[in-house]
């Protein structure tokens, strides 16, 4: 009985961990524009509307509008149709060019899941 509540108490703090520690703090796209050096380096979350995308040879970016704001988003993954509702994660950076093009502050993509249109 002590050994069952033991495990299952460490299972449990085993799961929680993993849960907080992948998960990075999700934010708007309005506080990162507004202070996007408090941001920088550091693991976001955002979820919106892809408005926009560019991409070449798996390489590009997309534009995500979550209602609060618009951000870039770089990836070396591919880019989302235009319509798609997604959450993307990332580090944020300012001062980036693509193709000739600068986006400001924008995301650099780590993991991203596509919810449909």
């Amino acid at each position: 009985m002590y050994l069952a509540k033991r495990l299952g108490l460490s299972s449990l703090i085993l799961i929680g961990a993993v849960l907080f520690t992948a998960c990075p703090k999700q934010e708007t796209v309005s506080r990162i524009n507004a202070d996007p050096g408090r941001y920088r380096n550091k693991e976001v979350g955002i979820a919106g509307n892809v408005t926009d995308s560019y991409g070449v040879l798996g390489n590009g970016a997309y534009e995500i509008d979550d209602g609060t704001g618009k951000i870039w988003v770089v990836t070396t993954r591919g880019v989302p149709s235009r319509g798609s509702r997604v959450g993307a994660k990332g580090k944020v950076y300012t001062g980036f060019s693509f193709g000739g093009r600068s986006f400001g502050t924008v995301l650099q993509e780590t993991d991203r899941q596509v919810k449909g249109k």
